[in-house]
């Protein structure tokens, strides 16, 4: 018997989880103060990330009777997000133009599917490799964007919206790549939609996404305005 949603084994990663996230940060976010102490954090995290997302890889490689290593390559924006955005804490800037395109895909993504995990009855148990490692890099993709914020190592700015078209170009190319060179039905949605009956493949998502994306930059810049004018008036009154 496979595996359920929002059975038994479900909530109780969820609840694990989001435990153990939550008091991780609330501890670097209290004790860890100096930029030395902040950055050993986000790479342990990251190295968690990128060895959960290979694993999952791995995984895939070996599902079959016949070994496929193609799959190494991740298809998916969850995926491959993780392995980006984990590469770019181990070895990028702070604030680097990477980030600032994988970290709402890694946030949104990780967290959705930790919620909705579609895939959790593809074993009979949630410790099946493929469906705990993929549970896990996206937690730990969640969880390190959410550290990424804590720790200020992402300005979040519209001046870089060149980051998303050429994320989103790389990752379709790369897609393109794996259905005309591998013989992939589909990756990155751009055949297949998210959700089975609806017309949101890649290109019904690219609109929708362009315009929330726009309109969460435009509520953080008036955030941060607001937030510099008060500061200022406060400098101003004493």
């Amino acid at each position: 018997m496979p595996a359920k949603l929002y059975g038994i084994e479900h909530f109780t990663y969820i609840g694990i989880t989001v435990a153990l996230a939550c008091i991780s940060l609330l501890f670097a976010k209290k004790y860890l103060k100096s930029e030395k102490s902040q950055s050993i954090f986000l790479k342990s995290v990251a190295v968690g990330l990128f060895i959960s997302i290979l694993m999952n890889r791995l995984s895939q490689v070996f599902r079959y009777e016949t070994v496929r290593w193609e799959q190494i390559i991740p298809d998916s924006y969850c995926g491959l997000t993780s392995l980006v955005l984990s590469l770019a804490v181990l070895f990028g800037k702070k604030d680097n133009d990477v980030l600032h395109f994988v970290w709402i895909l890694g946030l949104f993504g990780g967290i959705s599917t930790v919620v909705y995990p579609s895939f959790i009855d593809q074993g009979p148990t949630i410790f099946y490799l493929p469906t705990i490692s993929g549970l896990l890099h996206h937690s730990f993709c969640a969880t390190l964007v959410v550290a990424l914020l804590l720790f200020n190592q992402i300005h979040i700015t519209y001046k870089k919206w060149y980051c998303t078209f050429f994320g989103f170009t790389c990752y379709l190319s790369l897609g393109a790549f794996l259905i005309g060179y591998f013989g992939l039905s589909d990756a990155f949605h751009i055949y297949t939609p998210l959700l089975d009956g609806t017309p949101l493949t890649t290109w019904g998502m690219a609109p929708i996404y362009v315009v929330c994306y726009a309109l969460l930059l435009f509520i953080i810049e008036l955030v941060r305005k607001n937030k510099g004018k008060k500061t200022l008036e406060e400098k101003t009154n004493e």
